[in-house]
């Protein structure tokens, strides 16, 4: 298919999300743009979470690493079902009986201001290497099939998408993102569909055929046994549900969108939904994965890992499948990086600059603030983009969740000593404290060999963080609750 065109389509796809983000962001308030005026529909939420949530790296990454761990994602899966039913039954509840417009209040409510500061610094930290790790994937793959054959650099792609998602969030933040992001999860499914139902009639096979070639080139390949092994299933479930419990409901780009449902038993039923569809989507993608590597195996295609499913739908899949992966790929691409932006901005300028706290600060004056720390952001994706150009991982979800086992687990911790105990500590050692998590997570997985022999250190890393960040509370904290402590106990 003619980059030209290709390069039309995903104008004119920016062009309709343009018209949403006008419809929805006009009379928008900086109360729109954190939370959406509460005004959100569960059922709508959900649905645009799903895109969020899997993104560009699920797109991508996931069937390409079939060929690699065969169907042992779905681990993984039964533990991210454990962390949501978690957040639906413990967090929600907390961060709608506090009001909360930033979940990291909570932390200032339960152990003090350093420690509020110290969570929202490391959710800014995460969540901008996390974002930027997956809008990398998707803007590296539309310059190779695409904007290489028209000359156009890498960083002019970078600098163009990230202006027009720059100018769709601009204004209606949450309360835009909301219906974009069912925009685009909508286009990623039909992606994900088509390309699943072009590659049975390209295999010849249907369903169950497809599952039974499956098992017999051990592509489907689910559960892994061998406690040495970092896929071992109970270390892939434990750390599922944990990276669920922080990666969801220890971020303020998740809990945003679910802090702007009105009541917290829609919020509970979005967080249900959003599980139930996710998973389904999951499964087809490792489906559709393990159909691209018996069709490679067969047509001789030698593109492995992230480089798999754009080389065989762009050699040889007919031109509208082309076309349909193309706007499935483009669907993943924004959520990587619109609510990311949002969630920062929001992040900055409620948790570190204060703004929503000043009295005295004039809505105009908040609210140019909020421009700017937004403009700010989007600058520093740009930067981050070509950092992870120039490191060119084969598979971006192993960078993601190595990531996140550092980045993440300081949240883990500060929210879990906060409900786990009573105990109020000295808050000038708190930042210490968190830092002292990752150094330790660092020095522990370089030297695993000595420690602990054929053992492997994997995605328990989040956990393991965690751990070491509430003792490290704990040893700062003293037996008397704060006045405010009783938060963790109702």
């Amino acid at each position: 298919m003619s980059p030209v065109f290709l390069f039309f389509v995903i104008f004119a796809y920016f062009a309709l999300l343009l018209a949403v983000a006008w419809r929805t962001s006009r009379n928008a308030d900086n109360d729109s743009f954190f939370i959406g005026n509460k005004r959100s529909h569960w059922a709508l939420v959900a649905f645009g979470m799903v895109g969020t949530t899997l993104s560009g790296v699920t797109f991508i990454s996931v069937p390409g690493a079939v060929g690699r761990d065969g169907f042992g994602y779905l681990q993984i899966t039964l533990g991210y079902v454990l962390g949501y039913l978690v957040i639906a039954a413990v967090l929600l509840p907390l961060y709608y009986r506090l009001c909360l417009t930033s979940i990291y209040h909570y932390l200032d409510v339960r152990l003090g201001r350093r420690a509020y500061q110290s969570g929202a610094a490391f959710f800014i930290v995460s969540r901008t290497l996390g974002a930027t790790a997956r809008l990398y994937l998707v803007v590296n793959i539309l310059q190779a099939t695409i904007l290489d054959r028209l000359g156009v650099p890498f960083w002019a792609t970078n600098l163009a998408i990230l202006l027009m998602i720059l100018l769709y969030t601009y204004e209606g933040g949450v309360r835009t993102i909301v219906w974009t992001d069912t925009l685009q999860t909508a286009g990623m499914l039909a992606g994900l569909l088509t390309c699943t139902w072009f590659m049975l009639q390209a295999l010849q096979l249907d369903v169950s055929a497809s599952l039974a070639r499956l098992q017999d080139a051990g592509l489907a390949r689910v559960f892994d046994w061998n406690v040495d092994s970092p896929g071992y299933f109970w270390k892939q479930v434990v750390a599922g549900a944990f990276i669920t419990i922080a990666m969801t409901g220890m971020d303020q780009e998740m809990m945003q969108k679910n802090i702007s449902v009105r009541t917290l038993a829609g919020a509970q039923k979005n967080m249900l939904l959003l599980t139930f569809i996710l998973v389904c989507v999951l499964a087809l993608f490792l489906f559709l994965g393990g159909l691209l590597h018996l069709y490679a195996a067969e047509a001789g295609v030698t593109a492995t890992g992230d480089r798999l499913f754009p080389a065989i739908v762009m050699q040889h899949l007919p031109a509208a499948v082309q076309l349909i992966f193309f706007v499935g790929l483009v669907s993943a691409l924004f959520p990587s990086a619109d609510g990311a932006i949002t969630a920062l901005t929001s992040s900055f300028c409620i948790d570190l600059l204060g703004i929503q706290r000043r009295g005295d600060l004039p809505e105009a004056s908040r609210k140019r603030w909020r421009h700017r720390v937004h403009l700010g952001f989007c600058a520093l994706f740009l930067v981050l983009v070509m950092v992870f150009k120039w490191i060119d991982s084969a598979s971006m979800i192993g960078v993601i969740l190595k990531l996140a086992g550092y980045t993440y687990g300081p949240l883990l911790g500060l929210f879990g000593f906060g409900l786990l105990t009573r105990r109020a500590v000295r808050e000038r050692w708190v930042p210490a404290v968190v830092l002292a998590g990752p150094a330790l997570c660092a020095l522990l997985e370089w030297q695993q060999g000595a420690l602990f022999g054929s053992y492997r250190l994997g995605l328990e890393l989040l956990l393991i963080n965690g751990l070491f960040v509430m003792a490290g509370l704990w040893l700062i904290s003293t037996p008397a609750p704060r006045d405010t402590g009783a938060v963790a106990a109702r």
